[in-house]
């Protein structure tokens, strides 16, 4: 047990790098091999996960330290890089998901790829890779590395096997150059840390006193390097503007990806970089992060309600409810001005950071799930028009009902896990920032308003008319006179995700409390 317990991580980390160098040894005619062999593969990471998540809860239950399953081992030496990696409350859940999502992701693409599929398999696994590095990673060079290798795999995903009405190729370029400038003002942070504090150990920096304690002016500029990095890949507006096209020309798989995990990686970079390396930046313009965070909730609400492209829809559904984390997180930033447990806001920053937290893996479960059923439909009706559908609800009951209940979710009612992320965020903003957790309230309204009238309304509600849309086919291709109702596999991919929801909508405990511990840890390691 020991023996696993000090290698989970790096198991984690490096068997779907290993999966995907197989992948690309096998004969490329071999592709039902090749996916069996994927999906087969990536099942071992997700087990490992699932260990990870029950056996953290191990450490927490024996007071042990919030970081658990640390390996810290000499790298380049002379750079004083070391290979630093570990888990806490934070880390263990976005783990779980990204190895779920990634196992549901290839046994959907399984059924629905076919142009050169082992490439696409490999790349996915590949993918995966630079995810969980990233979440582990405590050394910043590492982290940089992990950050880096998960750019050019999502790069070629998106302009191969892109949906060529989209432009995939201009929308690949897009996302790659966004996000390779992000990386540019990283690198200068980094580089600036060492210069600071002589080691690039995210834990030792942080111990030090954070980064550049005594130069004001040079940790500024540090923190909003890191913070442009790392906006860039939430994305906040106004960095906003690569998603859509990347989202909308992406296949099925990488959108799921894309939402649910590397969106994530940008808010992640914040609560492990930004608030441990610079305490006072974040305290000092912790109301511009939230500010900033509204106003993509509220911009990206608006612009959701005026789509009639359902997968853009969504995706700009991802920019509104990842300005709840930054709400969140700019919230609990600005209440450490001064001391939170003499001015009674520490509960409410705790609160505050907790929904965030709650905010990054609910939309990983339930946007993931979103983008699944836009690749339900459009492997159907082959457009995303929702000009060009209404009154299926009788005739596809299943793809109806496993709707509702993600759309649902996605706009917060109470007893579904999207509602707790949305309650615990404003239930600590309010108390720190009330007038903007007042407007992003408006949010709350306009998610309502677009999946009812935009999705719901337009795609299920009223009288079924097939003269609106002829060109319906089923899974495999082949003429139907209308829509066809989910699929064996489909629902394999799906009910895992809305199973979730449900269960951390009745039982938000079971995942807020990796996040609870992270959030008092972190909060009372600055002040």
């Amino acid at each position: 047990m020991d023996l696993l317990r000090s290698s989970v991580l790096t198991l984690i980390v490096f068997l779907p790098l290993v999966g995907a160098i197989i992948a690309a040894l096998l004969p490329k005619d071999r592709t039902e091999t090749i996916k069996r062999f994927s999906i087969i593969w990536s099942l071992i990471p997700l087990i490992l996960a699932t260990f990870l998540a029950i056996d953290y809860l191990t450490f927490v239950s024996a007071g042990e330290n919030a970081m658990a399953y640390q390996v810290d081992e000499s790298w380049i030496p002379s750079l004083n890089v070391s290979y630093h990696i570990g888990a806490d409350g934070l880390s263990v859940p976005l783990i779980f998901l990204t190895a779920l999502l990634t196992t549901l992701g290839l046994y959907y693409s399984a059924r629905v790829i076919n142009k050169r599929v082992k490439e696409f398999f490999a790349l996915f696994l590949f993918l995966s890779t630079g995810m969980f590095g990233v979440f582990v990673a405590l050394d910043l060079v590492l982290f940089y590395v992990f950050w880096e290798i998960g750019l050019v795999p999502m790069f070629f995903l998106i302009g191969i096997w892109g949906n060529e009405k989209d432009r995939p190729q201009y929308a690949a370029l897009k996302f790659f150059l966004y996000t390779l400038a992000g990386s540019v003002f990283m690198l200068l942070a980094i580089i600036g840390v060492y210069l600071s504090t002589g080691t690039f150990d995210i834990i030792e920096a942080a111990a030090n006193g954070g980064v550049w304690a005594n130069a004001p002016l040079a940790a500024t500029l540090s923190f909003w390097a890191f913070f442009v990095a790392f906006a860039i890949k939430v994305p906040a507006f106004p960095f906003h503007t690569w998603l859509p096209d990347a989202h909308t020309a992406a296949p099925t798989a990488g959108s799921v990806i894309l939402a649910g995990v590397l969106l994530k990686l940008g808010a992640y970079g914040m609560l492990r970089v930004l608030l441990p390396l610079f305490p006072d930046s974040s305290a000092q313009f912790g109301w511009v992060i939230a500010l900033i965070g509204v106003i993509g909730i509220i911009y990206g609400a608006f612009v959701s309600l005026a789509q009639t492209d359902l997968k853009r829809l969504i995706a700009y559904s991802s920019v509104s409810h990842m300005g709840f984390v930054l709400l969140g997180i700019g919230a609990a930033a600005w209440a450490l001005n001064g001391n939170p447990a003499e001015n009674g806001l520490r509960e409410s920053a705790v609160m505050a950071l907790n929904g965030a937290a709650l905010q990054m893996f609910f939309h990983g479960i339930i946007t993931g799930a979103l983008f699944f059923l836009v690749g339900v439909i459009y492997e159907r009706a082959h457009t995303r028009d929702l000009a060009k559908f209404g009154g299926m609800s009788a005739i596809v009951p299943v793809f109806y009902a496993t709707f509702m209940f993600t759309g649902f979710a996605s706009l917060g009612l109470p007893g579904l896990a999207g509602f707790w992320a949305e309650f615990f965020t404003f239930r600590g903003a309010f108390a720190i920032v009330p007038w903007l957790a007042l407007v992003g309230v408006i949010g709350i309204v306009i998610t309502a308003a677009y999946i009812l009238y935009r999705i719901v309304q337009s795609i299920f509600l009223g009288q079924y008319d097939p003269k609106k849309w002829t060109h319906w086919t089923d899974i495999k291709g082949e003429h139907t006179e209308g829509p066809t109702d989910m699929a064996g596999f489909e629902k394999v991919t799906l009910w895992p995700l809305v199973f979730l929801m449900i269960l951390f909508g009745i039982f938000p405990s079971l995942v807020l409390g990796y996040f609870n511990v992270f959030s008092v840890d972190i909060l009372s390691a600055l002040f």
